[in-house]
């Protein structure tokens, strides 16, 4: 054992040398590309480089077009053709500076990279996960829980699918405003917590965990949902339709070493760090990769091993992995009116605005709590306890009740239904290989099994 031990050292000096001696390169370009602006990444390899990459886009609000993946050998090569949020070019001069220190031997690590609920995830705050069985008026019990125990929320993030709910909570003491650590308090609050996530339906079980530190919300989302099987299909096929189901197939390329995934559905923001999520937290590498998502629908196509250098080898392996990009891909799908809360931030105040909603049957689907100075800046997706749109007259009585000038409705077309157009197997290879075969063999990112 301590042999194996020593050995991983090594290794892991050796990649850090690796990277010392070869430091990352980042290009930006404006010009090669008439809609979008080109961002290139050389870097020597190592494992979680794709995701940390995709993950800094990510959390600065780009929008990825198009993109170029290899890695094979111990070099990194991506092209990512990405714009701001209204489709045009940017100019941010600090985001090679920002993708350079991702990759360095000094990178941070994905816990401490910006946060997607608006506040900054560090040391100022307590962490709190929580993973159970969804219901009605969930949400509402446990920030009244929280205020009852004397804790500020200042930022979450909750995210519902398959009838199983994820959230990560960041709370301070409501007196002192700094962190909780007290164990005597801590622990309290995971038990209070833990029975209103239990109740008396959860036959699978609920989970708190608390701590004081660092967290990237959404990639720890994804985490818990899929440590609590969220894609299970036992109960899929009553959760969602299946007209918003999106395409995955999974097929072996034996000759080339590969197992090939492509993926079609409705694109949407941040669809390619979904995926690129799940395949590294499931202990895949992606070898070569590309992504195409100009129109309403996305195409992405990887081929990827295990992290033993070998291919999908099962029947099972290869189901879970479909049934794993799927979850992956809904669970950020948005079901429900949309409503936008802004006022000025208060102690209790979750806990008055879901309770609101959970009075005149309410069910939120996802939330995203932000705090941004004095202001609460919430947003809310709400269905009616059944899973059902929420007709109008309900939702102009919440809203006379919370404040008109509060409580907003937004329409969000971003977050489209509409199902992706049938067929059977597709490959991006054949679909745009017209297009761009000789940009990628250039590149050298083409090495199919067609």
């Amino acid at each position: 054992m301590d042999n194996w031990s020593s050995s991983i050292n090594v290794d892991d000096e050796f990649a850090k040398l690796v990277l010392r001696m070869n430091p990352p390169r980042v290009t930006v370009d404006n010009d090669s590309d008439r809609k979008a602006t080109l961002i290139k990444v050389d870097s020597a390899n190592k494992r979680g480089s794709l995701l940390e990459v995709v993950q800094v886009l990510t959390d600065m609000n780009l929008i990825i077009r198009r993109a170029y993946i290899s890695s094979d050998g111990g070099w990194f090569m991506d092209v990512f053709h990405v714009t701001d949020q209204h489709g045009n070019k940017f100019s941010e001069d600090g985001i090679a500076e920002r993708i350079q220190q991702s990759l360095g031997p000094r990178g941070r690590s994905f816990r401490s990279l910006k946060r997607s609920v608006g506040v900054q995830a560090s040391m100022e705050h307590t962490t709190i996960e929580l993973t159970g069985r969804d219901r009605p008026g969930l949400l509402s019990e446990v920030f009244a829980v929280l205020t009852d125990l004397k804790c500020n929320v200042v930022a979450a993030e909750v995210w519902t699918h398959n009838s199983r709910m994820a959230s990560v909570v960041y709370i301070t003491d409501e007196l002192s405003g700094l962190p909780i650590d007290d164990p005597d308090r801590l622990a309290k609050i995971k038990q209070l917590l833990l029975y209103v996530l239990k109740g008396d339906r959860d036959k699978r079980g609920a989970n708190t965990a608390v701590s004081v530190g660092l967290t990237h919300t959404q990639r720890r989302l994804h985490q818990m949902m899929y440590a609590d099987r969220d894609y299970d299909t036992d109960e899929l096929s009553g959760s969602s339709s299946d007209r918003s189901k999106p395409l995955v197939t999974v097929e072996n390329c034996s000759e080339k070493g590969y197992t090939a995934v492509n993926l079609r559905c409705p694109d949407r923001p941040k669809l390619l760090f979904d995926t690129v999520c799940t395949l590294t937290d499931m202990q895949y590498v992606v070898f070569h990769g590309t992504v195409i998502a100009e129109g309403p629908e996305a195409y992405q196509e990887y081929y990827i091993r295990h992290m033993d250098g070998c291919p999908i080898s099962s029947e099972a392996e290869r189901q879970r992995v479909i049934h794993c990009l799927e979850a992956a891909i809904r669970r950020r799908t948005s079901e429900g009116i949309r409503l936008e809360l802004c006022s000025e931030d208060r102690v209790g105040l979750l806990s008055d605005v879901t309770r609101l909603f959970r009075e005149n049957g309410l069910s939120v689907t996802r939330a995203e709590v932000t705090t941004r100075g004095s202001q609460a800046v919430n947003v809310f997706y709400v269905t009616d306890a059944s899973g059902c749109p929420v007709n109008s007259e309900t939702i102009e009585a919440v809203r006379k009740e919370i404040g008109l000038s509060i409580l907003h409705v937004k329409d969000d077309d971003v977050y489209s239904n509409s199902p992706p157009q049938q067929a059977g197997r597709f490959s991006l290879g054949n679909l745009f290989r017209s297009r761009s075969e000789r940009f990628l063999y250039n590149l050298g990112l083409i090495k199919s099994c067609s």
